[in-house]
């Protein structure tokens, strides 16, 4: 059953000689064409017709072109690399996140609190407040927020702040009191309470726990929800993304999504996992959805084992070594192994969420044993490429078991760049060795699929590529053990977004690279990501976006 996934190039680039007239709907004249097979450029031309990649080689002529219909588009040299993809983005909570009151990216609490302020006093009394993105790592006050925080300013409106990984709320007294909670409340199944040294509710709503207030919240409407979803392709596609996958949504979300399609503005590829519960019953009932356009593919679920090491609900092994805690368990055993196995039988894939060495330790029982009884039942017929989202922490014997069973880690590097602020607190010198182990697994033999777990972080494709390539924050900073070993080459930052992304969501074989018969997704940037200085990869900009033929970004 192994599937080995070799590191090195496996691809050999398709080049052919130009006929007398190119057959083209778009040329890309005098780029810098990277191939994404080596780490070698060559100045060339690209052609496509309809979706799909017919040409590229040499330096097309001036009468080749003149012959073609096709508009032709003179880089003057840039840099165009395959189609970035994003293996792990929250679509439409990057909308949201433009949308609504937006936190991310504040340097400390004090003005964060500021900016809520303000935001309230332009709201009326009862209005529900709801902000995303705040993040307590560089704060210098070293403390989450707390409902007294916001009583302060907020004694007639309810506010819910998210914080930005998308595993923790904080809410003022408002909240607690509308949704009953109190000394007496008991912490639920996968997520807790934070409580004070006498047993008062801090306002901090850890996991599950966010679900107590759920019900509460004003719903969202379907327009809503579309609006998010345009505001996050948008945004993605100016930033160089070709292409998504979706860790976790529902069937309304397909529905949003077909409906866009239909309008011709789903200008990015969306590979879509449906959550865990309902949607995954539904899917794993009527199989996988193939878009034989490949915009919209819907052939995963996603699960949640843990919770983040931020918020402390990771799961760890041992206590964390700056809380009397080992984290919190999200999923249930007897709900999640039959799923395991109907999804094995329906050739479905599944992403499950594990951030603690506990947590990655469990998913990796929980898939084994599922794989050899499928195996054992004649029921195993292809590597499922299930895979494991952020893999963060992970004992070295857990690290071998990855390659032993095929296990894809989908990881995001600027995790590892934010998390150095905060990460060796919580896990301590010796366990920080097995965080964020990208140069381990891919010595091991196995592939990364890279993405940014946006809304959580930025989501820009520069900051991913730099971090990778750098493991130090945006300012060049980097941590008392924080094993600059781990960094990648620039070649293998580039497979992180591009082939290596596309064999996790069984699609090598159309994208990832660039050759006649791929798919015409193309990433423009100003700037040789593959040469410059490090800092000088996150002052790059990308200039063109190029998916399935069509111009989707120009600056």
């Amino acid at each position: 059953m192994r599937l080995f996934f070799i590191v090195a190039s496996i691809y050999t680039p398709a080049i052919i000689q130009a006929t007398q007239c190119i057959d083209a709907d778009l040329i890309l004249h005098r780029g810098n064409i990277y191939t994404g097979q080596t780490d070698q450029s060559f100045i060339g031309s690209i052609a496509s017709k309809g979706a799909k990649i017919t040409y590229v080689g040499k330096v097309l002529s001036d009468a080749e072109i003149a012959c073609s219909d096709a508009e032709v588009i003179n880089l003057n040299g840039k840099y165009v690399f395959p189609g970035f993809i994003d293996a792990h983005g929250h679509l439409k909570g990057i909308g949201y996140r433009e949308l609504t009151l937006n936190l991310q990216g504040i340097s400390s609490l004090n003005e964060t609190l500021q900016v809520v302020r303000s935001y309230i006093s332009t709201k009326e009394e009862g209005e529900w407040v709801i902000g995303r993105g705040w993040i307590d790592k560089v704060w210098p006050e070293k403390r989450f927020p707390s409902r007294w925080d916001l009583d302060s300013f907020s004694p007639d409106n309810p506010v819910i702040l998210e914080r930005a990984d998308g595993h923790a709320v904080v809410v003022n007294s408002v909240v607690l009191e509308l949704a009953g909670i109190d000394k007496s409340t008991q912490d639920p199944q996968g997520g807790f309470i934070e409580k004070d040294q006498t047993g008062e509710p801090t306002g901090l709503l850890v996991d599950m726990a966010m679900n107590l207030i759920a019900d509460l919240i004003p719903k969202l409407s379907r327009d809503n929800d579309k609006e998010a979803f345009l505001e996050g392709i948008n945004r993605n596609v100016s930033l160089g993304w070709t292409q998504i996958h979706v860790p976790g949504g529902t069937f309304d979300d397909i529905s949003i999504l077909n409906e866009i399609k239909s309008e011709n503005n789903l200008l990015q590829r969306v590979y879509f996992m449906v959550s865990d519960g309902e949607p995954a019953d539904r899917l794993l009932e009527n199989g996988p959805i193939i878009d034989p356009e490949h915009f919209l593919t819907v052939r995963a679920i996603k699960m949640y084992a843990d919770g983040a090491l931020g918020s402390r609900g990771a799961a760890l092994l041992e206590k964390y070594s700056d809380y009397d805690g080992k984290g919190v368990f999200i999923f249930l055993e007897d709900e999640t192994k039959p799923r395991l196995s109907k999804a094995l039988i329906k050739g479905i894939q599944i992403g499950t969420h594990a951030i603690g060495d506990h947590g990655n330790r469990v998913v990796l029982d929980w898939y084994e044993e599922a794989f050899t009884q499928a195996k054992k039942n004649n029921e195993l017929f292809i590597s499922p490429r299930w895979r494991i989202e952020h893999s963060q922490n992970i004992k070295p014997e857990d690290q071998r078991r990855f390659v032993e069973l095929s296990v894809i880690p989908s990881m995001q590097p600027s995790h590892a760049i934010g998390d150095l602020h905060f990460a060796v607190d919580r896990l301590g010198l010796e366990r920080i060795d097995n965080a964020y182990a990208w140069r381990n697994l891919i010595d091991q033999g196995l592939i990364i699929a890279g993405g940014t777990d946006a809304p959580v972080e930025i989501g820009d494709p520069r900051i991913e590529f730099y971090a990778a390539v750098t493991r130090k924050d945006v300012d060049g900073y980097h941590g008392e053990g924080w094993n600059l070993h781990q960094r990648l080459s620039r070649l293998e930052a580039l497979k992180m977004f591009t082939i290596w992304p596309a064999i996790a969501s069984f699609e090598e074989n159309i994208k990832g690279t660039i050759e006649v018969g791929k798919l015409a997704d193309f990433s423009i940037f100003d700037q040789d990501l593959m040469s410059i200085p490090e800092l000088a990869i996150l002052e790059s900009k990308n200039i063109l976006t190029v998916v399935g033929g069509r111009v989707v970004y120009q600056d």
